[in-house]
């Protein structure tokens, strides 16, 4: 295919497609998708040979959030009956994130439901992060908190936080649809706050909420143009109790189609494969490892993962290591001198990397998805392990 082979020249180039290519991958028909995902793999292997990093999520504070977030289960006026609690004190928090260390997980997520964190909420947080890195010597932290004030950031950074977590999830066009209790330019102006602070910045996207291959290319795309050193792509796990519950719009193919498309785009970023991997690429989460090299490992904010033990079997199976605490995850043009966990000195978006700064198709472009299989609600199981419980975690 003429198309793969210009996109995999592009991607080895670092160089970024068209909106037209882009496009065409996300139409691609079934029957092609194994080519797909191998192009893809070529692009992915270039930069990150066959190692999988494991990230390990600690939910600091479930439920209650003030935000109307349509997909999540933590929303305003959400009736999903997940799991509810306050902060986690630092030795919890510590102790909960070990069993994703002693897994093999390479870095820590730290999350809590919210707008954003008070002044307090930071202190409280960068305690948790200095009892982390007391216990674990090398281990990424990374905090996602919601919305930042001025300077908290720096806070952050100052405590030992090695990245900051807040996700586009959808188009700029498309964004007001979702939520409406804060913009997407909120969320963009936190990503830079903690480019601007030295914190690696994560950010990415949620597909399957309803949008339009457009919408997807144009998230993709301006993530691009943000520029983060990691982009998590979640599949909408559509609890009962949210506005989205009966959004099933996705097929295991066409979440290989979206996770291709973000590596062709994106190609020499740290690729996460998050939440929703279950439930929409069930035995086909293999093949994804051929386009991501991320992945978390065992369970989620409010859902359960499959077992910890599976992820490591499924990584051993298909091929490919889960990535050592010494090795240092990005490519050299992105990694710092210094060998940290990101950079801001040569991004996949940067003009001397020789990349142009970035920016449905047709009705008839668009491949026709054919029976599409029954939704399959029963893989959505509610986390009631872990974090703000009395029971083991999944690691």
């Amino acid at each position: 295919m003429d198309l793969l082979n210009t996109l995999v020249d592009k991607g080895l180039r670092r160089e970024l497609p068209t909106r037209e290519e882009a496009l065409a991958v996300l139409a691609t028909s079934d029957d092609d998708l194994l080519d797909v995902v191998a192009a893809a793999g070529r692009v992915r292997r270039q930069w990150f040979g066959r190692r999988v990093k494991l990230n390990y999520l600690v939910n600091l504070k479930s439920g209650l959030c003030p935000e109307d977030c349509s997909y999540c289960s933590q929303r305003l006026g959400s009736k999903a009956e997940i799991l509810k609690y306050t902060w986690l004190k630092p030795d919890e928090a510590s102790k909960a994130a070990a069993a994703g260390v002693a897994g093999g997980a390479k870095r820590v997520c730290l999350v809590a439901s919210g707008r954003g964190p008070t002044d307090r909420d930071v202190d409280r947080v960068s305690q948790t992060i200095e009892a982390i890195k007391e216990r674990h010597e090398g281990v990424e932290v990374c905090a996602c908190l919601g919305l930042l004030s001025d300077g908290q950031a720096d806070r952050l950074r100052s405590a030992g936080a090695d990245a900051y977590n807040h996700n586009l999830n959808t188009s700029e066009g498309t964004y007001g649809d979702i939520t409406t209790t804060h913009t997407y330019a909120d969320r963009v102006e936190t990503v830079q706050q903690a480019q601007a602070a030295g914190l690696s910045a994560c950010s990415g996207l949620i597909a399957g909420m309803g949008e339009s291959d457009d919408d997807l290319v144009d998230v993709v795309f301006s993530l691009r143009e943000l520029d983060p050193d990691s982009v998590p792509v979640n599949f909408l796990i559509p609890f009962e109790g949210t506005p989205l519950a009966k959004e099933w719009n996705l097929t295991p193919q066409r979440c290989l189609r979206i996770l291709a498309m973000v590596r062709f785009v994106c190609p020499d970023v740290e690729v996460r494969l998050a939440g929703g991997r279950e439930v929409h690429l069930r035995s086909m989460q293999p093949l994804a490892l051929h386009l991501v090299n991320s992945i978390f490992l065992g369970d989620y904010l409010t859902s359960e993962g499959q077992a910890g033990q599976a992820d490591l079997d499924m990584i051993a199976d298909a091929g490919f290591e889960v990535e050592g605490a010494e090795t240092t995850t990005l490519p050299a043009h992105r990694a710092p001198a210094g060998g940290g966990c990101g950079s801001r000195d040569a991004g996949c978006g940067s003009q001397d990397a020789g990349c142009a700064p970035c920016g449905d198709a047709p009705g008839d472009a668009v491949a026709d998805p054919g029976d599409v299989p029954a939704a399959r609600t029963d893989l959505v199981a509610v986390r009631r392990r872990g974090a703000g419980t009395d029971l083991a975690p999944n690691a």
